[in-house]
């Protein structure tokens, strides 16, 4: 079977995830990391790039996509409490998910705590992508709004959004629960 990332479906899913995360050698960062991700959507090249002052300032900041180049807006209203506090006695330059050699924390270092994670939770299908999938699948799940998300996500068609975070899957195996013939 190929490995494909899927998004933490469940609250259980992400207090699991939150769990191990406080276990790592750098808990605060990366437990912040992974609550800013599932709540704003971003590829994980766009998150590790960010500066305090990226968001210090704005609960709407304007930001530029590192794959696209595009401009993007953040709507970070929801989380403003949780920022302020992460950011706290930090400087207007600093990286807000510094690497322990200096600079910013790499993907592929958030990807190898993910994996570690996923272990020990038993599955394979964790990765950097997840925390945009779970974002994806709980906006969906909560609005229904599958345009919005496929414009937050900067999508192509609907079928893309609704693969890309798993529901595509999840109307299937709901609408098949209860299909038999010829009993």
């Amino acid at each position: 079977m190929p490995y494909n990332v899927g998004p933490l479906r469940s609250q259980t899913e992400i207090d699991d995830f939150l769990f191990w995360l406080r276990r790592t050698a750098n808990p605060e960062r990366d437990t912040f990391l992974f609550l800013f991700g599932i709540n704003t959507g971003l590829r994980m090249s766009d998150i590790v790039k960010l500066q305090v002052k990226d968001i210090a300032y704005s609960s709407r900041p304007i930001i530029s996509e590192q794959k696209t180049g595009k401009k993007k807006q953040l709507f970070l209203d929801s989380i403003q409490e949780l920022i302020q506090n992460y950011i706290q006695g930090k400087e207007n330059d600093d990286y807000l998910f510094p690497s322990k050699k200096g600079g910013n924390v790499e993907v592929n270092t958030v990807y190898k705590i993910f994996q570690n994670i996923g272990k020990e939770l038993g599955r394979e299908d964790i990765g950097t992508h997840t925390l945009r999938k779970t974002f994806g699948y709980h906006y969906y799940r909560k609005t229904r709004d599958i345009a919005t998300l496929m414009e937050l996500f900067n999508h192509s068609s609907e079928q893309v959004t609704k693969r890309y975070i798993g529901i595509t899957q999840d109307e299937i195996g709901t609408t098949l629960a209860d299909f038999k013939l010829g009993f």
